[in-house]
């Protein structure tokens, strides 16, 4: 796949593989018992985990390691470490030995399929320093889970998630300069699975890559919270029933962006994502988002983010912030639900005084707090006080999940290399 092994990728392969008719009836004798909103990895594919033996991996180091730039100078995903670990699957051997290289291009045919048909999956999570000097990982068993999930979506192999953390975490160490001791700082890995046979026909890919990349990254809000105005839309819908919404597909972003860039032309940094007639709130950009609130019936702080439905990205940040709110704000008379709710809920909540605060939630700012969102020639008021640019709930999550990230609170989420 890469260039000194491009023969192997590049080599037209004969095997297809057919499924048999039974596979759709097991998926539909599934949804008379409950409504599917999406396929599972259990569906797709043939499900079988391939294996990756660790042991395997073989290490070329860089002989040009490039300079590190001043904190202040890193920007997202511009910048790169010296090596990249990438692992190439066939339909008749399985995994083929793991790499760690120095970083490269790619080559690749231009029949390609990922080019074609956009067989590409990908994840987001860090790599920390704390301040022994220790590296940590946060939860890469949920990215690891996540991915096989996207790659059976779109056929691609599955693997045993603990021999890819152990490659994960054998790169990151090879890497540890580029890891920042700051507090903030981190380095973003981007774990990516494409299909790569060579072929214009479409169907399940009977070569793939799995490469790893790394970028060192600073604070999303280097000067402190900065909150956001949202643009409510409707024109565009980001996700849908039976769709891949759930899914971590690049073909889910590209999509996105010229909503995105609308919202911007009027004066806002982000979409608020809305679905159907009944305009429920679904994700803010990139990012799942969280609503708090006072019930509207017993006057109980709530905090309220939308169901795992199947157009909802399991999002490794949600499920930490629904964990850790339920462990440590339900004690405190808060009540934690995810429940599908909509813009006009929102709206009156604010209208009436109800409104707390509303933020998004992912990998890159952990948090991102929100001060307005524009609905139906209106702006929404949420919550945040003229200035002030972070909730107090917000605010808490943040400091809550990077004690863990950092190692300064011993959690069994932080992963030690």
């Amino acid at each position: 796949m890469l260039q000194q092994r491009s023969s192997l990728l590049l080599s037209s392969l004969s095997h297809c593989a057919f499924r048999s008719s039974a596979a759709p009836l097991s998926a539909s004798v599934r949804c008379r018992t409950r409504r599917c909103y999406s396929i599972h990895a259990d569906l797709a594919g043939s499900g079988k985990v391939q294996g990756i033996d660790p042991s395997k991996l073989t290490i070329t180091k860089t002989t040009t390691p490039k300079d590190l730039l001043p904190p202040e100078e890193l920007i997202f995903g511009r910048n790169f470490s010296d090596h990249m670990l990438s692992m190439e699957w066939t339909a008749s051997q399985g995994w083929l030995p793991g790499r760690i290289t120095p970083y490269q291009n790619l080559s690749l045919d231009p029949a390609t399929c990922v080019f074609h048909y956009a067989f590409e999956c990908f994840e987001g999570m860090k790599a920390y320093k704390d301040k022994a000097g220790n590296l940590r990982l946060f939860r890469p068993d949920r990215n690891m889970a996540r991915l096989n999930k996207s790659a059976a979506r779109i056929a691609l192999p599955t693997f045993d998630p603990n021999a890819m953390i152990d490659l994960i975490g054998k790169f990151v160490k090879l890497d540890e300069r580029f890891v920042p001791d700051a507090r903030g700082y981190s380095l973003y890995l981007r774990p990516t699975m494409i299909g790569t046979q060579r072929t214009l026909g479409v169907g399940p890919p009977s070569s793939a890559l799995f490469y790893l990349i790394a970028s060192p990254v600073g604070p999303y809000y280097p000067t402190g919270f900065k909150a956001i105005s949202l643009e409510a839309t409707d024109y565009a819908v980001r996700a849908w029933p039976g769709g891949v919404g759930d899914k971590k597909l690049g073909a889910n972003y590209a999509p996105c962006i010229l909503p995105q860039m609308q919202a911007a032309s009027r004066g806002f940094h982000q979409n608020l994502w809305l679905f159907g007639e009944e305009e429920y709130i679904t994700e803010v950009g990139t990012m799942n988002l969280f609503a708090a609130i006072k019930n509207k019936e017993t006057g109980e702080p709530e905090l309220l983010t939308a169901p795992l439905d199947g157009t909802i990205l399991e999002g490794v940040t949600r499920d930490s912030i629904l964990h850790l709110a339920r462990e440590r704000l339900e004690p405190k008379g808060w009540k934690v639900t995810e429940r599908k709710f909509t813009m006009k809920e929102v709206a009156d909540a604010a209208d009436e005084g109800r409104m707390l605060e509303i933020f998004g939630a992912g990998t890159a700012a952990i948090v991102a707090p929100v001060r307005k969102i524009s609905w139906k020639g209106r702006l929404i008021d949420c919550g945040l006080e003229e200035n002030v640019e972070a909730g107090p709930i917000a605010a808490q999550m943040k400091e809550w999940m990077e004690g863990i990230q950092y190692g300064d609170e011993e959690h069994p989420w932080s992963t030690v290399l």
